[in-house]
């Protein structure tokens, strides 16, 4: 592993579980153009649901016609009715408290502006210095752009940065942005793999 001077987080699937507020908000969409709901036993749909920006997400549930006002009718949705359905992962704030005293941190999500209200339900948004979303970029993760934007932010060079996600999507984005990677949750290996957070802390303390 090269120099950490900054840390990146993806954020659902490592900052929060999630899938139910996600399959929620999609439902809700797809309930309104009356299509068929997701359901969490179709796992691959579920997935995309979770980890794909919304543009990508109705493109592959709705029909082409459709999407342009889904897009819009999803805009007028208030994320934070969904909040209630996600649980904060176990020791992110631990981990958060000794990371701010190391290191500049920053959010790249492939969520729309939705991760404001959650950092702010959650009271976390003070611990970064930058916080970037689909809505920042042309093109969301697997694309590099949203990382390279995030380290631009905090004034760090791509290749001392460390990305914290948990799906092959941030995988492959760290790799094109020649950003080191940490697979958070068992899904996806890295420079570090863990599933608990305080796990990340103790090796960056040895490192």
């Amino acid at each position: 592993m090269s120099r950490i001077d900054a840390v990146i987080f993806d954020c659902d699937g490592v900052m929060f579980e999630s899938r139910k507020a996600n399959l929620a908000y999609y439902n809700r969409i797809l309930e309104e153009f009356a299509y068929p709901l997701v359901s969490t036993e179709q796992r691959d749909l579920a997935h995309l649901c979770h980890t794909a920006s919304s543009p990508n997400v109705l493109k592959n549930l709705l029909r082409e016609e459709d999407i342009s006002l889904a897009l819009s009718f999803a805009a007028t949705l208030d994320y934070r009715e969904f909040i209630p359905d996600m649980d904060q992962e176990e020791n992110l704030v631990e981990l958060l408290e000794q990371l701010s005293n190391q290191y500049p941190l920053a959010v790249a999500t492939n969520r729309g502006k939705s991760v404001l209200a959650i950092l702010d339900h959650f009271d976390l948004y003070s611990y970064f210095s930058a916080v970037v979303t689909s809505h920042d970029v042309e093109h969301p993760k697997p694309a590099p752009d949203m990382l390279l934007l995030a380290a631009e932010k905090l004034s760090v060079n791509p290749e001392n940065c460390l990305f914290i996600g948990d799906s092959e999507l941030d995988k492959l984005a760290a790799g094109d942005a020649n950003i080191q990677f940490a697979g958070y949750g068992g899904g996806v290996s890295g420079v570090i793999s863990y599933s608990n957070h305080l796990e990340l802390w103790d090796y960056l303390s040895s490192v």
